[in-house]
């Protein structure tokens, strides 16, 4: 009995420890993603525009300042093309261009806030691995030394 018990007290160890390493891996690979987005954001010298309700003049190199940005270059573009959008522009109306430029730029803004997102989550969810597993390593030792000895009955 105390073999088992034992054995299963390394076996919830061992699956903390892959738990602390799988957490460990996500939460760099999570700031690594991080870091890589900001990078290329800021080396396409994006500032937030002058009318932006909020950080204007800022660089954008993070989620906050894409988003924001983003909804100023939707609004350029609704003001350049009379509040109408790509799909209901004609399809021979020059600034049918224009709405869809704005549109690319936009799109482009929002998938880098959503790979800050999943960058983000990544480390979330890699932290919790980690608090995991060192909470399973913690009640397996606890487990293996409170665990008292069977003790055998004479026959």
């Amino acid at each position: 009995m105390a073999t088992t018990t034992r054995n299963a007290d390394k076996q919830v160890r061992l699956l903390g420890l892959v738990s602390i390493i799988i957490g460990a891996v996500m939460i760099i690979a999570g700031a690594v993603t991080w870091g890589m987005v900001s990078t290329k954001l800021a080396a396409e010298n994006i500032t937030v525009s002058a009318d932006a309700p909020m950080l204007a003049g800022a660089k954008v190199t993070g989620p906050i300042e894409a988003f924001v940005q983003a909804d100023v270059i939707n609004g350029h573009a609704l003001k350049a093309t009379g509040g109408k959008t790509y799909a209901q522009l004609d399809k021979e109306d020059p600034l049918r261009a224009t709405a869809m430029n704005g549109s690319f730029l936009r799109s482009s803004l929002f998938t880098s806030v959503i790979a800050f997102g999943v960058a983000l989550f990544a480390i979330g969810v890699g932290a919790l691995a980690v608090i995991t597993g060192w909470a399973l390593r913690l009640l397996a030792s606890r487990e293996a030394v409170l665990a008292p000895e069977p003790v055998l009955a004479n026959a």
